[in-house]
């Protein structure tokens, strides 16, 4: 079933506004990670340690941060007031981010977590084994590997989808592939950082989990191109690959809606753990969508005009 019939949009005449709105997405991306100094990365790659708990009422997280800048443990008095605290899911979970210590205590995150009791000891759960929600703690050297493993990951998967479209198609399809692609990563990224969201591990898998989602787009509207060049004789590329796009039109926009629904309902319910995953494939979703027509074919159409 096609729901859009027999369109004659002319794409490849909005492709250079096209690229101001991209080169206005990934500059704004580039200048606030420069500001803030890269990605926010989680404790999977900083290292670290988090803490979660729960109290029976909602909490104010400024009360949380005052409590904090003065914690004794062991006879060390730290001051956590500077680290991320955040609620978890509702206001009255709250989740603190603990930066790796030199010297730290021993037992040192259960002792943290009676401090988090004493903030509010009126209001923690009559079974104290419901008050602590999740420890996680994660060395410095295993979140360097984490980091680089992460990095590797997503390369590894640019070249190999560089040489498959090379093989499969020709290889100005795979460079536009590929720019489509890092512009699809590279735009995403920026919105994290533009909006403070952490990049997780998790994060990782929606970036990885984009690639080929873009990808997908774009092979349905390079085969098409494929086969229009060789049907349509005495016609212009532009003319082509406008063609090729309005023909998959349907397919592209039911397929990116289908994926949309799914993941913008996960980010509503899916609760705070898979909250920036599925916001990340929210934004891959439409940006893949608008890379395979305005980034990835109008590439195709400079290469094959150079040619």
């Amino acid at each position: 079933m096609r729901i859009i019939k027999d369109t004659q949009i002319d794409f490849m005449s909005q492709s250079r506004f096209a690229a101001f709105i991209s080169g206005a997405l990934i500059l704004a991306g580039i200048i606030s990670l420069g500001i803030n100094k890269g990605p926010n990365l989680s404790i999977d790659f900083k290292g670290g340690s988090m803490v979660a708990v729960n109290y029976t009422e909602p909490v104010d997280i400024n009360e949380v941060r005052s409590a904090l800048s003065n914690v004794s443990i062991d006879g060390q008095n730290f001051d956590f007031s500077q680290v991320e605290i955040k609620h978890f899911g509702d206001e009255s979970n709250v989740a603190v981010r603990l930066p790796t210590l030199e010297d730290e205590p021993e037992q040192f995150l259960q002792k943290f977590v009676s401090n988090m009791k004493n903030i509010f000891p009126a209001l923690i759960p009559e079974n104290e084994n419901d008050f602590i929600l999740s420890i996680e703690k994660v060395g410095p050297k295993i979140g360097a590997e984490l980091s680089g493993k992460a990095v590797m990951a997503i390369l590894s998967a640019l070249a190999l989808i560089l040489v498959y479209i090379s093989i499969r198609f020709e290889f100005k399809y795979a460079v536009g592939a590929i720019v489509a692609l890092t512009h699809d990563v590279v735009v995403t990224l920026g919105i994290f950082s533009i909006l403070g969201y952490e990049v997780s591990l998790a994060v990782i898998a929606a970036f990885l989990t984009i690639v080929g989602y873009s990808l997908n787009d774009t092979i349905v509207i390079f085969d098409r191109i494929r086969e229009n060049v060789k049907s349509l004789k005495g016609v212009t590329m532009p003319q082509v690959v406008n063609q090729s796009i309005n023909e998959s039109l349907s397919r592209t926009i039911v397929t990116s809606l289908t994926t949309f629904f799914v993941v913008f309902i996960l980010y509503l319910y899916g609760g705070e753990v898979i909250h920036h995953f599925a916001f990340a494939m929210i934004i891959g979703v439409l940006v893949g969508t608008y890379s395979s027509v305005f980034v990835a074919s109008p590439i195709v159409v400079s290469m094959a005009s150079e040619s």
